[in-house]
């Protein structure tokens, strides 16, 4: 039995994980909380959804289409609501109402092409169940943890050990020293929003499965837990962001296992304020947050 939760709290846990990287990603270089993010997932949902449904293409090609969906919206944000705004130097609240007018522009678009109703995955990937023990894991758990952990390992070994990766830091670690050691710093924000977003895509076609629900409103639930990772992990830390998800997922799942579900939200956001009182800053952030603007 408690195998059994610890596998369901991963699982659920990688999903947010991938969700707050997209947040910390675009926290670390722009030092800015992208509120459209929620309704990128969200868009990256129906894309792999209409793909699988519609094109009766495999999950792996719907994650893929998902994901270039979700960079192209990541470039078109980058370009028409943050950019003007950082030439201008106005101030640091600006892109935070900017990306909250493209997530209501971006779900009512959601409702007017899809409707309100939720939608479901074909299932085929449900009804799958593997035994191990007394452990049973479905196809779609295994789905989800492998392109979850997968993602995770990825983006960790490509942001240090890649001259891109590595440009990426150092523009996070200081945008105008980078710019100065002749790094393009513009390129790398695209780059990195347009990383952002196709991980948030991604995220939302994941969410889809395990929850076996596509709806336009979805992205508003799953973004304020992306947000609570982001804070729980350490603002722009990656790592953070990675382990603060797992153990927001793995809570949840024992307060349900354990308790009750109507105290699901209340136990998993009341260990997220206890734990930032141990250490406000986030399990892996530091006090001083320097080179940002």
């Amino acid at each position: 039995m408690f195998l059994q939760q610890v596998v369901n709290g991963l699982t659920l846990g990688s999903t947010y994980a991938v969700i707050a990287l997209g947040y910390t990603l675009i926290f670390g270089v722009l030092n800015i909380v992208n509120m459209a993010h929620g309704e990128i997932f969200m868009i990256g949902a129906f894309v792999g959804l209409m793909l699988v449904t519609k094109f009766n293409v495999s999950i792996f090609v719907a994650l893929a289409g998902a994901m270039a969906v979700g960079a192209g919206l990541g470039y078109l944000l980058e370009r028409v609501a943050l950019r003007p705004l950082r030439r201008r130097e106005v101030s640091h609240l600006a892109p935070l109402i900017s990306t909250i007018g493209v997530s209501i522009f971006l779900e009512s678009l959601a409702l007017k092409i899809f409707g309100p109703q939720a939608q479901s995955f074909p299932p085929i990937y449900s009804g799958q169940l593997f035994e191990i023990g007394t452990l049973k894991i479905s196809l779609i758990q295994i789905i989800i943890l492998a392109i979850s952990f997968g993602l995770m390992i990825t983006l960790r070994f490509w942001l240090d050990k890649t001259k891109l990766g590595k440009s990426i830091r150092a523009t996070a670690e200081n945008i105008e020293t980078a710019g100065l050691l002749g790094i393009d710093t513009r390129k790398v924000i695209v780059l990195t929003v347009m990383l952002a977003s196709g991980l948030g895509a991604v995220a939302g076609v994941l969410v889809g499965l395990a929850f076996n629900a596509v709806e336009p409103t979805m992205g508003i639930s799953m973004g304020f837990k992306g947000l609570a990772v982001l804070i729980l992990g350490g603002l722009g830390n990656v790592t953070g962001a990675m382990v603060g998800g797992l153990i927001l997922g793995v809570a949840e799942v024992f307060s349900v296992a354990y308790g009750s579900s109507s105290y699901r939200e209340a136990v998993a956001f009341g260990l997220i304020i206890f734990l930032l009182f141990l250490r406000p800053q986030g399990l892996f952030g530091s006090r001083a947050s320097e080179g940002r603007r």
